[in-house]
């Protein structure tokens, strides 16, 4: 959820790692920190809060030299305080930075401390480079005490680790957390993520789970968990400098907002001919063992998790499979019941959510059939677990609250059911139709980004409110769900998703002039039943604002505001209407003052439990 970079190079690399972490800033944190070798001795700056501070003590205290590592950490032990920032030092002799949770930390602590070692702070962190510290003690080398410590940390860890004496030297280790390496001309770079680097290299070196990289001016050296030299791909980055910067946008969210038309349309590049799904354009996917499958469970986080839930009644209602969806932390939990030839379905994002991976982890002994992943980062440690993969394409999205990555994902859901569909021979005409509409969301999502500004003067509304429910039935219910879940994450409104139908088992209550509720309305089979619904509130003074087709017959009266939406195929509805609340939540957040793209105590890659 932190952020790591470090990097040696042949010129001062601290522009270098402070820029990295403003590029981190989106990953969530509350303090910052770099540290440095030069002259015998490291030099280390931390701060509390944003990276700006940093900033600020580095021109009262210049840092100059080739070599360094600097962090975004994320409070889980500890609170957010000095003391606490990473990076953690041992005496004068290791420096280090981490990113996971080591779950062996106390028991570690307890010895050290029998040892003689003195803690400064309360993290997790401080207990690894005092234990890299009494292993060097023990055999004097400084790669083989790193190796030594690893080997007895329970839990997920992404370490990169400095010794004054060894001054040109960059160790660092992964497992259970992301972290690559950037390949420039005679410099090394590492980073938690592609973006960090963008400004310095194109070149990248995904490492894998157990993996060791031990870093020199004259090259790298890798080795897997067991210790085995091994070499891993350079790769081309295709993210460019503008993928990663506001562009002309006040915030990255309005930005990935906007770009939801074209970031369809490379969801659906490649894969689709006309109203023809090209089944054989997708990574690793069997047709013949698609057309066994009986069964589909989807398990996944937050937002994710609301495109799952959308994504399983278009699994049950036109491929006619079973379908249930499960939150990943609850998931690995409890004891599975897998039926015969059931898919696994995985969906993130990033591709390194801390419990959607630790479930997937577990797919082979549990059964399934097969795995899929659903994902935005190709080279994410849940594309190269999972057996086979459907990438979005979306393109970096830097903001916390996902949008693009969203309805990319429901995009990607729909070509698979359209998938299974056609594996099993089911409806022909159907399929047709289901990848006309897709062809057609991207239009019809810039038309509601035409509404912007209606938007924007709907949101004035909420400025003074502190709750808000949203209702939907059907595929609309997530949606709803996911609407809730934008307004509460940047704008601190509390806010609940509902199925419309339940109004009456107990959300009635909470209804009163100073709760808005926002209803999700498409022209479909279960208007008439919302429309009742939506009378229960009006009927008790609540203020209703309405997201319905053009042409329903839904009237705006007092106390009720009508969002009047371009017609379009119901099986696409879901994505389309997934818009104008995502720009309501923008809006109500830019109304309110609060960080729309770093919103407090949130993190956009939940990388630990």
């Amino acid at each position: 959820m932190c952020g790591i970079i470090a990097a040696l190079a042949q010129r001062n690399v601290t522009p270098i790692l402070v820029e990295g972490l403003h590029r981190l800033e989106y990953r969530g944190y509350d303090s910052a920190g770099v540290a440095v070798l030069g002259d015998n001795k490291i030099e280390r700056i931390r701060v509390k809060g944003k990276v700006s501070g940093l900033d600020e003590a580095l021109k009262q205290q210049p840092l100059d030299s080739r070599i360094g590592i600097a962090h975004t950490r994320w409070a889980t032990h500890g609170e957010p305080s000095v003391a606490n920032a990473h990076p953690h030092l041992s005496g004068d002799e290791f420096v280090l930075v981490h990113n996971g949770i080591i779950e062996n930390h106390e028991e570690l602590r307890a010895e050290l401390k029998e040892a003689g070692y003195t803690f400064t702070s309360q993290t997790d962190t401080e207990v690894v480079v005092h234990l890299l510290a009494q292993q060097y003690k023990g055999c004097g080398d400084f790669l083989e005490a790193v190796r030594q410590t690893v080997a007895r940390l329970r839990g997920a860890y992404a370490l990169a680790i400095l010794h004054r004496e060894d001054p040109n030297r960059i160790i660092a280790v992964r497992r259970g957390s992301p972290l690559l390496m950037g390949v420039g001309v005679q410099e090394y770079f590492l980073a938690s993520d592609t973006s960090a680097l963008i400004p310095v290299t194109q070149q990248f070196i995904y490492l894998n789970d157990g993996d060791l990289v031990d870093i020199n001016p004259e090259g790298y050296r890798i080795e897997d968990e067991n210790g085995a030299p091994v070499e891993r791909e350079i790769r081309e980055s295709e993210i460019g400098m503008q993928s990663v910067s506001k562009g002309a946008f006040k915030h990255y969210m309005m930005k990935e907002i906007y770009e939801q038309p074209a970031a369809i349309m490379h969801t659906l590049s490649g894969r689709t001919a006309g109203d023809n799904l090209i089944i054989d354009s997708f990574e690793n996917i069997d047709a013949a063992t698609l057309a066994r499958v009986k069964n589909i469970h989807m398990v996944a986080c937050g937002t994710s998790y609301h495109a799952a839930a959308v994504a399983r009644y278009w699994f049950e209602n036109y491929a006619g499979v079973p379908c249930s969806v499960e939150i990943a932390s609850e998931y690995r939990y409890r004891k599975v019941c897998v039926p015969e030839d059931t898919l696994y379905i995985t969906l993130s994002q990033s591709g390194e959510t801390a419990d959607s991976l630790a479930a997937l982890e577990e797919v082979p002994r549990l059964g399934y059939l097969a795995s899929l992943a659903i994902c935005n980062v190709p080279e994410s440690s849940m594309v190269r677990t999972a057996d086979a993969s459907l990438l979005t394409n979306a393109g970096p999205e830097i903001g916390v609250a996902s949008t693009k990555a969203f309805t990319t994902q429901l995009v990607a859901l729909l070509l698979t059911v359209n998938m299974i569909m056609k594996a099993k021979g089911v409806n022909k005409a159907e399929c047709k139709a289901m990848i006309n509409a897709l062809n057609q969301a991207p239009d019809l999502m810039a038309e509601i980004l035409k509404l912007d500004a209606e938007v924007e003067k709907l949101s004035e509304d909420f400025i003074e409110k502190e709750h808000a429910i949203f209702l939907g039935r059907g595929p609309f219910f997530p949606i709803a769900l996911e609407g809730a879940l934008k307004l509460k994450e940047i704008s601190y409104i509390h806010a609940e998703g509902y199925p419309a139908g339940e109004l009456k088992h107990g959300p009635l209550a909470l209804i009163d002039s100073e709760v808005p509720v926002i209803a999700v309305a498409p022209n479909d089979n279960l208007l008439e039943k919302l429309k009742s619904n939506l009378e229960e509130v009006r009927t008790r003074g609540g203020r209703l604002y309405v997201l319905a087709e053009e042409g329903s017959e839904i009237p705006e009266t007092d106390g009720v505001k009508i969002l009047r939406l371009p017609k379009c195929p119901d099986v696409i509805a879901p994505i389309v209407y997934t818009v104008p609340l995502q720009l309501l939540s923008y809006h109500v957040a830019v109304m309110r003052g609060t960080d729309v793209d770093q919103p407090r105590n949130l993190a956009k890659s939940v990388t630990v439990e």
